[in-house]
C-alpha cells in the first residue's frame, strides 16, 4: 500500500518498531534504573502516568517514519545504506543538537541526555533500515 510513493505499511511497521525499541531501551536490563535516577522519578510514578502517552508516542513515531520515508524518496530512493545514513544525519543534525540545548537549559544532565538521545538514535537507525529496505 502506497501513498504518494510512500509505503504506508512500512511506515506503520517502523512506528511499531520504534515503540519496541523504547520498551527494550528503557527496560530493567538496560537503562531503566539510570534513567529513573536521572529524571528523579520512581518506576511507580512513571507507571502511573496516563496511558495516552503511548498514543502520543505512536503518533509521533508514525510522523517521524513518514517524514523519513519522504526524505529517502526525495534524496534518490530508499536503500539500506541511504536509510541508515539519513537516520544518522537526522539524529546528529536535529535530535542530538536540539535535545542537548534543551537539556542544558533544563538542567537534566548529560547521562539522561545520553540515554534518551541514544534511544532516538537507535530508533531512527531501525526506522531507516526498515524504510530503506522496504520502501
Amino acid at each position: 500500500m502506497e501513498f504518494g510513493n510512500i509505503n504506508v505499511l512500512a511506515v506503520l511497521v517502523s512506528a511499531v518498531a520504534s515503540m519496541l525499541v523504547g520498551f527494550v531501551w528503557f527496560s530493567k536490563p538496560l537503562f531503566e534504573g539510570a534513567w529513573l535516577a536521572g529524571i528523579g522519578k520512581t518506576r511507580e510514578q512513571v507507571a502511573a502516568a496516563p496511558p495516552t502517552r503511548f498514543v502520543i508516542a505512536f503518533i509521533a513515531a508514525v510522523l517521524e517514519a513518514y517524514i523519513l520515508a519522504a526524505l529517502l524518496n526525495i534524496t534518490g530512493g530508499p536503500s539500506l545504506p541511504t536509510g541508515v545514513l539519513m537516520a544518522v544525519v537526522l539524529w546528529a543534525s536535529f535530535v542530538a543538537t536540539t535535545t542537548a540545548a534543551s537539556y542544558a537549559f533544563a538542567g537534566r544532565g548529560l547521562r539522561v541526555w545520553m540515554i534518551e538521545s541514544g534511544n532516538h538514535l537507535v530508533t531512527l537507525l531501525v526506522m531507516g533500515a526498515i524504510l530503506g529496505l522496504w520502501t
